[in-house]
């Protein structure tokens, strides 16, 4: 794990499934961790208690009254079967820390007394690496997003997609990240803050249309990204 050295620095976070088991067995466990992903983002003392909201809302948010002082900016994030991705930036010292403990702690604690299981569901602490150069920075977004393309377009990362039409289609069906939040469409707006990353790609269609070119031309054997794929 990464020493938080500033927090003026974003941060790139992967923790996965013990042994790469998968973390997320139905769309209710999507839901809790992305629930979770707002509720302990807080300062204050959060409960891992029971919880409700529309699973159709755009905005688990959106009904939230309780005041809150986040810990970090959460930039963009992507839930994969056995792992998740985080690029986030810490607002205060140790905020990560801090943050990381109450979402793994408390996403583990609700996954196993659903499945009546014990023990730990992680592969040990969560990796963090901080994005130090711009070379990183304007990779990681569109690499976390790109990720769901394991499941149908594994070629992604060989740059070998023959159908890159039909590759974006299945991102745009992808709810369990901040792709959707980011073209535009309004899929969990609470979980994340965009304006850093909207100002870089010029706003919602900025982002949409360099898509198609970035899914072609990005080279995860880059020097520049390679450091931080964490897999």
């Amino acid at each position: 794990m990464a020493r938080e050295i500033s927090t003026d620095i974003i941060y790139h976070v992967l923790n996965r499934g013990v042994d790469k088991r998968t973390i997320f067995l139905d769309n209710t466990d999507h839901y809790r961790f992305i629930h979770d992903l707002f509720e302990f983002n807080d300062e204050n003392l959060t409960f891992n208690s029971r919880y409700s909201f529309n699973r159709n809302s755009i905005d688990i948010g959106r009904r939230y009254i309780k005041p809150r002082k986040l810990l970090v900016d959460i930039l963009a994030f992507c839930l994969m079967p056995n792992h998740y991705h985080l690029l986030i930036k810490p607002r205060q010292e140790n905020a990560i820390s801090a943050f990381m403990k109450k979402l793994n702690m408390g996403y583990a604690k609700y996954f196993n007394i659903k499945y009546n299981r014990s023990g730990a569901l992680f592969q040990g602490k969560y990796k963090a690496v901080p994005v130090t150069s711009d070379a990183h920075f304007i990779h990681l977004p569109y690499y976390i997003h790109f990720n769901p393309l394991d499941i149908k377009f594994p070629e992604w990362r060989k740059r070998k997609i023959k159908n890159t039409k039909k590759a974006i289609e299945f991102l745009s069906s992808y709810r369990w990240s901040s792709h959707l939040d980011y073209s535009g469409e309004k899929n969990f707006p609470s979980i994340t803050n965009r304006a850093l990353l909207l100002e870089y790609f010029g706003g919602h269609q900025g982002y949409s249309k360099s898509i198609k070119d970035w899914l072609g031309d990005l080279d995860l054997e880059d020097e520049n990204l390679n450091p931080l794929l964490l897999e």
